[in-house]
């Protein structure tokens, strides 16, 4: 009996206490989401690429000296 009584209050918390946001607000917020994804991402690339330019550089200057 606690069980339904539990499912009972969970729903009617969900329909009458909590705050949904609207579609614009959702659209927004998803929208914000995906720009800060997608600089984030390629942050990461700039990332990448810059510390594998730089290794490379090293491994041939190590690689060089050597012979």
């Amino acid at each position: 009996m606690k069980l339904i009584q539990y499912v009972k209050d969970s729903y009617r918390e969900l329909v009458d206490k909590v705050s949904w946001p609207s579609v614009n607000q959702l659209r927004n917020s998803a929208i914000v989401v995906m720009v800060a994804s997608l600089l984030f991402a390629l942050v990461i690339v700039a990332m990448d690429q810059s510390f594998e330019n730089i290794m490379k550089a090293v491994y041939s200057l190590l690689y060089t000296s050597a012979n």
